[in-house]
């Protein structure tokens, strides 16, 4: 499942251009050195990660709470219906802004980076990224969603990572050029988000069916102890 996580970083990266492209290419690098130009980029990029990260730990940990209890199975199903829901029902699910009861937390983020972004010291670049990463993003919610079916905190915190990092070709190119591949392009590819995003929620769906698929959908952690003792 944390293949699933890079996948949706790297495809959903394109969606991630309408959110944080224009911060991407606002950053105030030095174009007239590369090198300090590279480690500058790389610090916004390790910002980010870092709060993907610390965000996967927590719903990672709360996923552990699931797991503990025996529900694991059933909130990975959950997940991949929720998934799948929002692709096919896009309309229903666009009335609820998920980011209102957080509303005023998210403007003192977006106030807070506006006055990094004014900045040029070296150690602001790994702020503005950690800044970055709290704000609200579709394809964030859906790495959450991942993160909360995994069994650990670490797990969760590797999962978001894994989907940061997927991230960084494409916002990197950004920075560099503002601009990757034409217009046509970037349709298609926007178009082709639902159809992983579906793809995800099946696999997920799948995990929490526990058919005996390897990799895919594993049996219960119970079975497979229970059928460890069969065979004694």
């Amino acid at each position: 499942m944390l293949i699933s996580a890079i996948i949706l970083g790297l495809l959903g990266s394109f969606h991630c251009i309408g959110m944080c492209g224009p911060i991407a290419f606002m950053l105030p690098v030095d174009r007239t050195n590369k090198v300090k130009q590279f480690f500058q980029i790389t610090s916004y990029h390790f910002g980010r990660l870092f709060t993907y990260s610390l965000i996967g730990l927590l719903f990672g940990f709360l996923g552990k709470g699931f797991y503990f209890f025996g529900f694991q199975q059933q909130l990975s199903i959950v997940v991949g219906v929720v998934m799948i829901l929002i692709i096919l029902l896009p309309k229903t699910f666009q009335k609820y802004n998920f980011s209102k009861p957080i509303s005023r937390l998210v403007m003192k983020v977006k106030s807070a980076l506006g006055k990094e972004l004014k900045k040029k010291g070296n150690d602001t670049f790994f702020t503005i990224g950690f800044l970055n990463g709290f704000l609200p993003c579709g394809l964030v919610y859906m790495a959450v969603f991942g993160a909360l079916t995994t069994t650990n905190s670490l797990s969760g915190s590797l999962y978001m990572f894994l989907f940061g990092l997927g991230t960084i070709p494409l916002m990197t190119t950004m920075v560099y050029i503002g601009n990757f591949a034409n217009v046509l392009v970037r349709k298609r590819i926007q178009q082709a988000i639902p159809y992983v995003v579906v793809f995800i929620g099946v696999l997920f769906v799948l995990r929490g069916l526990g058919l005996g698929i390897p990799y895919v959908s594993p049996l219960p952690v119970n079975e497979i102890v229970s059928s460890v003792k069969g065979c004694h």
